[in-house]
């Protein structure tokens, strides 16, 4: 595998590239929101991640339009938000948010969440597959769905296929996810790998809850880097899209600095922790009919 660089990308089942360092915006501010995207982009970051439900879609965007950088040049992902997720929701949704971030096209849509029923999850997928078909909508993803609910989307892509021709099922390019290793997610990383679906790392610095861990000390004392540093060299070399979320000038810019030294595969091993411990909110094992 080439080195990689901030400027590295990987190319999804869509046929885009998507840049492996992303820069979340949850819980940030609106009215700070375009400021600390523009350091972002400053600072090399060339992918920005929002959603519907962060209410920050609109000043993430002003950063990504006014950063000077050819517009082909940088990744905006937004979320459908799972609360009353539906067809005409979805179709609503993606319109609501090309209006407010005026990009023209999104270049990733997840849906955020896998609940609302069977029959709503599939109204979802076809709503955003019509985007994509339109252009309103270049790529295509689902974020904290278990494995039982990719199971299921797998049966009604192919319904999809047999309404709406050969091949226009869709694909998934992305899974989102919290990753890191005290939540690894291995079923589910196999899974998606399994079909060349991208897997992104929402939380890879596990909100900071975990940083004084003894399995970090050896690898930041060897190569001189921050347990945040450490974190997201991990999430890299598992072939993860990790997105760090500060706002803070001097993180956006360390988390970005993590291209100068490489983990041995016994160094990756030390990090495995066998544990099942999120920070966040677990959609993954929400029942299949919720």
């Amino acid at each position: 595998m080439a080195p990689l660089t901030i400027n590295s990308k990987l190319r999804m089942n869509s046929g885009y590239e998507i840049p492996i360092l992303g820069y979340g915006v949850y819980q940030t501010p609106a009215d700070v929101c375009e400021e600390v995207c523009s350091l972002a982009l400053k600072a090399g970051y060339r992918h920005v991640d929002s959603a519907v439900a962060y209410r920050n879609e609109a000043p993430a965007a002003a950063a990504v339009l006014k950063s000077g950088i050819p517009r082909e040049d940088l990744f905006f992902t937004s979320k459908i938000q799972s609360k009353g997720l539906s067809y005409d929701h979805t179709k609503a949704s993606v319109e609501e948010s090309l209006k407010k971030t005026g990009l023209g096209y999104i270049d990733l849509m997840l849906i955020h969440a896998p609940y609302g029923g069977r029959e709503n999850r599939k109204g979802a997928w076809k709503a955003l597959l019509e985007a994509q078909d339109e252009g309103k909508i270049r790529s295509l993803g689902v974020s904290n769905y278990g494995v039982h609910h990719l199971d299921e989307m797998e049966e009604y892509i192919k319904e999809l296929e047999e309404e709406r021709g050969q091949g226009k099922g869709g694909k998934i390019d992305v899974g989102q996810y919290e990753l890191h290793p005290w939540c690894p997610r291995q079923d589910i990383v196999e899974w998606c790998q399994k079909r060349g679906i991208i897997l992104e790392a929402y939380s890879p610095l596990v909100r900071a809850q975990r940083l004084d861990e003894s399995i970090l000390t050896p690898l930041t004392k060897k190569y001189g880097k921050t347990g945040p540093q450490i974190l997201m060299r991990w999430s890299l070399q598992k072939g993860f899209v990790p997105l760090p979320k500060s706002v803070t000038p001097s993180r956006i810019v360390e988390n970005a600095d993590v291209y100068d030294f490489e983990f041995t595969d016994e160094e990756m091993k030390t990090l495995e922790t066998g544990e099942y411990s999120p920070v966040c909110w677990d959609p993954t094992v929400a029942k299949i009919d919720q």
